[in-house]
């Protein structure tokens, strides 16, 4: 009978779809195994790094962290020339070989020793401009860093093109209790500023020990570049990408400490690290493990619009929430963490958590199109932000925004200005290139944008109808009400993401909801 019998062509078919869904179930198993590793250990490695932290800052002072600010200035402005993005071109790229790592290898050794002895030279240079002479015996010491990078870049990419996090987190780890233990000792032992240089430098030292270890990886550094200068033209462009980015971050620091005093400056540097402390300790790991992810995926030729609009809504449910929660609770956080010499710094850090949910989803944008082979959206963008952050500090320290109230709180009303404009020119050349509408996107952020109004309102009203004398007493409560308000959001009004999130964390199949299969249409 005709049709009874087995249809090759049908079960051919049938065979391929099972082998590419198994394909996509192990990709997905590998990267949630990726995301666990490096953000879960990324998180424990900040609460070694932070309980230091805030240990240390009561037992020195904001002239001490003013001081090293400075320095870190020059450090991170010769850090873009550090290779690190020749050595990402080992996670996009589809040919590798012994030859070709070790080209990379070569040109790190090249790049960091030459950039070592660059800072060394320099440095006098350098106090002069902050008319701090210490700064340029910390920059001396600090030059050492550079000699640890090739030991470091090399191997983490090498694990991270494998999507293997968790010996990068073990190692990570390891190295955040090597720093803390360093910063806790030599703070207490009164060395001021310079507990914080060597806790840094102990920190790379430990971390190259522990990624050559862990990667195994062992190459002679072969300098000839024939044969990548397909890799080199690609790390270029991410190179030139990271110099605008030194630009764009650190010109607040740069155009303050020129017209600030030391001590204002030390609290402008501290509201900042705790305002980057989701955007600058947890959102680049993720974007490790995605530049990772979207590669595979692009390599195999599946649109990655739908994996970015997923990526950006789960950073979105994190980083709003702690922002606004933060921006509301700034003043008994600060006297509970730092005690109460620090006060100066919190309208400073609740201006600025404002803003951070804008930065924090310009900062997710660069993994996808560098994914795809395209660093020039990344090195435009990077170009714009050259532009825009620098002339807004520029306007804002000074008075030139919002009534004129310039120092410190003038370069937080520059934040609120440049940060949205940056967003907006980062998402218009990105979103196109990746076929996702900004609609779209604007549909799946919109719960949280809801959850976080409605978790404001409570926060505000139990502030005002019930407050407790207790600095930690208020920041319990408010913290617990906010969380309350913030999950009884979205279970009731939004279940659907809450149970979709459950079970991709849980590893197992979930229908779309209709928002999510809309956008990845």
């Amino acid at each position: 009978m005709r049709g009874s019998g087995p249809n090759p062509l049908v079960d051919s078919a049938a065979a391929a779809r099972a082998r590419e869904d198994e394909d996509d179930t192990g990709f997905a198993n590998r990267v949630r195994s990726a995301v666990a590793w490096r953000w879960g250990t990324q998180v424990g490695a900040q609460i070694i790094t932070w309980t230091s932290t805030f240990l240390v800052v009561r037992l020195l002072d904001p002239t001490d962290y003013g001081l090293f600010a400075m320095s870190q200035v020059v450090v991170t402005a010769l850090a873009f020339l550090n290779g690190q993005s020749f050595a990402t071109s080992i996670v996009q790229t589809d040919r590798v070989d012994e030859r070709r790592v070790g080209q990379v290898f070569g040109m790190l050794l090249l790049a960091n020793v030459t950039l070592a002895a660059i800072q060394f030279l320099f440095a006098p240079y350098a106090a002069a401009y902050f008319g701090e002479p210490i700064v340029a015996d910390l920059l001396r010491v600090q030059a050492a860093i550079f000699l640890t990078i090739p030991f470091i870049a090399l191997p983490s990419e090498w694990l991270a093109r494998q999507l293997q996090f968790r010996k990068q987190g073990q190692v990570n780890m390891g190295s955040a209790i090597v720093g803390a233990l360093t910063a806790l000792l030599l703070a207490w032992l009164g060395w001021g500023v310079w507990a914080l240089i060597y806790a840094g430098l102990s920190i790379f030292i430990a971390r190259a020990v522990g990624m050559m270890i862990a990667a195994k990886l062992w190459v002679r550094p072969v300098f000839n570049p024939r044969g990548a200068w397909d890799l080199f033209t690609y790390g270029g462009t991410l190179t030139l990408c990271q110099f605008f980015w030194i630009i764009q971050s650190q010109s607040d620091i740069v155009i303050a400490g020129r017209l600030m005093p030391t001590h204002d400056l030390g609290l402008y540097t501290q509201a900042l690290f705790l305002t980057l402390i989701v955007t600058g300790r947890f959102i680049p790991p993720i974007n490790e493990v995605a530049l990772a992810a979207y590669s595979e995926l692009n390599r195999a030729r599946k649109p990655l619009g739908p994996y970015f609009v997923k990526t950006a809504r789960m950073v979105m449910m994190v980083c709003a929430p702690l922002y606004v929660g933060f921006a509301l609770t700034s003043e008994d956080a600060i006297l509970v963490l730092m005690g109460e010499k620090w006060t100066g710094l919190v309208p400073i850090a609740a201006g600025l958590a404002l803003v951070m949910p804008a930065f924090a989803l310009h900062l997710i944008c660069s993994p996808v199109t560098n994914a795809m082979g395209r660093p020039r959206v990344y090195l435009v963008t990077s170009i714009a932000g050259a532009v825009i952050m620098p002339c807004a500090f520029l306007w804002g320290i000074n008075g030139v925004i919002f009534g004129g109230e310039g120092g410190a709180m003038g370069l937080v009303h520059a934040w609120w200005i440049a940060a949205p404009t940056l967003l907006a020119f980062t998402l218009s050349m990105t979103l196109p290139r990746i076929g996702v509408s900004p609609f779209a996107l604007l549909r799946e952020l919109a719960p949280i944008a809801i959850g976080c109004a409605v978790m404001a309102f409570a926060v505000l009203a139990v502030q005002r109808l019930a407050p407790f004398e207790s600095p930690l007493l208020d920041l319990v409560w408010n913290a617990a009400v906010g969380a309350t308000a913030y999950a009884a959001t979205f279970w009731f009004g939004f279940r659907e993401l809450v149970l979709e999130t459950l079970a991709m964390l849980r590893n197992r199949e979930q229908v779309a909801t209709p928002a999510v299969a809309h956008s990845a249409a």
